[in-house]
């Protein structure tokens, strides 16, 4: 059924015993859309757009954008893989709006990574072939297709958020509709254009169909004539980055990172959203804005707070800085890795602009294959080409190894979750040491829970275990 039209049908349940088979007729008599507006839209009842779900797919966007398609905590998808499919000729997204001289610029960087890709994909293939011979009891075919991934595990160091990718994704109406709203406000042009395209599918008949004799219908029309952007959403961080700027003292680049991850168990939740309404405008660790705040007055943290709702109406929700979980795990990862861990829903997650300004990381199988000068001299190349960029270009060029600082919120059985399962042996090795991290943070504030966590140590290896 069409979502809409789904929606409308299970909707009844709550309004009328007729069984689904009579409100399905009843549907099939009466107009949706009406029903949407009257109730959805004009009403609030936001749970009815919970009840349609929608397939979109986004085709030759940019890592960039796939990010920002996919930062909805009730989104279900994928995305193409850097372990499993090879990049090296996929080309690069290009920012739109770009000067020809930045425009050159970009595609000159941009041309050398992808270059570089490739060299390093193929060097590692053969090294780790020298290293890892094919067990007897292993399939030719399934020996080369472990080999190929944990040579695309190191070679992806050197992709960017310039690469094009492709995302799938299933989300009921009322997830779209906020998607949508959020991806309209973007900083980025490509985002926004993105979000406009989004909006005109949404009003048209769907572009793929299973069964083609079937009725096509508009995939969500109601939808598409209302959604707009999240004025608040941006306007908020607007507000929040301009009272940083005026309130925030000190030189926040300087402050280096602690350690790969630092755990906080917030107990002042007044200081605690505080904290995280700022985390996401400044370049500032969890832990030295929750102090901060705490040390603060009332009327102070209030400050902070009533800017980030000056421009709430009676339509917005609170920010996602006002939600909140047991546990902070302020985590310094690269790109890459934040890719993988972006995927787990049940948590808040938060990350501050991409800047490269906190280094990149670099792996070791990389530096054992004799790539370690060249990789070294690409990077600073690399992050400087990067910074010369107008701002809403510049992390385009930023590669998967670049650091950057991110924030997950979550209670005991999710940080359980992430350590044990991101730690294991088939993992990539990057995103295998924060989760062991997570675990040894956990092991130091809450050594009774911490107990609890099976997580694989990264030392413990088996490389040809996909």
């Amino acid at each position: 059924m069409p979502a809409e039209k789904s929606a409308y049908a299970l909707a009844r349940y709550s309004r009328s015993p007729d069984s689904i088979r009579d409100s399905i007729e009843w549907v099939r008599t009466h107009d949706s859309a009406k029903f949407l507006e009257s109730f959805y839209f004009q009403y609030g009842h936001g749970s009815i757009a919970d009840l349609g779900h929608v397939s979109l797919c986004f085709e030759g966007v940019s890592e960039l954008a796939a990010t920002e398609i996919e930062d909805e905590q009730l989104w279900d998808g994928q995305a193409r893989s850097s372990r499993y499919q090879d990049f090296s000729r996929s080309g690069f997204v290009t920012p739109p709006g770009l000067a020809e001289k930045d425009a050159s610029s970009y595609r000159t960087a941009a041309a050398r990574l992808l270059e570089a890709y490739q060299q390093i994909q193929t060097r590692m293939c053969e090294a780790l072939s020298e290293r890892l011979p094919c067990p007897e009891e292993m399939k030719p075919d399934a020996y080369k297709r472990s080999i190929a991934a944990r040579a695309f595990d190191v070679a992806r160091y050197v992709l960017f958020l310039g690469i094009p990718t492709g995302a799938g994704q299933v989300t009921s109406i009322r997830t779209l509709e906020k998607q949508i709203r959020r991806l309209k406000t973007s900083e980025f042009p490509e985002v926004r254009e993105i979000a406009d395209e989004m909006t005109a599918a949404c009003a048209e008949p769907p572009a793929c169909l299973w069964d083609k004799s079937s009725a096509v219908e508009p995939l969500a029309p109601t939808l598409a004539r209302y959604v707009d952007p999240d004025e608040h959403l941006a306007q908020s961080r607007r507000d929040l980055e301009c009272w940083a700027c005026q309130n925030l003292d000190g030189p926040e680049k300087s402050e280096p990172p602690a350690g790969i991850v630092d755990l906080l168990r917030p107990t002042d939740a007044h200081a605690e959203i505080a904290a995280t309404l700022l985390y996401p405008v400044t370049h500032r660790s969890f832990r030295s804005l929750y102090e901060m705040a705490r040390e603060w007055s009332a009327a102070r943290r209030n400050e902070v707070i009533d800017t980030a709702l000056r421009s709430r109406t009676n339509r917005d929700e609170l920010l996602r800085g006002f939600r909140g979980g047991l546990y902070a795990f302020d985590i310094v990862m690269d790109i890459g890795a934040y890719r993988d861990l972006h995927r787990h829903r049940r948590c808040q997650q938060y990350r501050q602009a991409y800047t490269g300004m906190l280094g990149y990381d670099t792996p070791a199988g990389l530096v054992e294959a004799g790539f370690g000068e060249m990789y070294d001299s690409l990077m600073t190349d690399t992050l400087a080409a990067s910074s010369r960029l107008p701002v809403e270009a510049a992390p385009y060029l930023l590669p998967f190894a670049a650091r950057s600082r991110f924030l997950f919120k979550m209670d005991f059985a999710e940080a359980e979750y992430i350590a044990r399962l991101r730690s294991g042996v088939k993992g990539h090795f990057s995103y295998r040491q924060v989760a062991w991290e997570m675990k040894c943070a956990m092991d130091r504030l809450e050594p009774e829970l911490g107990r609890l966590i099976e997580a694989t140590p990264p030392w413990v290896e088996d490389p040809l275990k996909r």
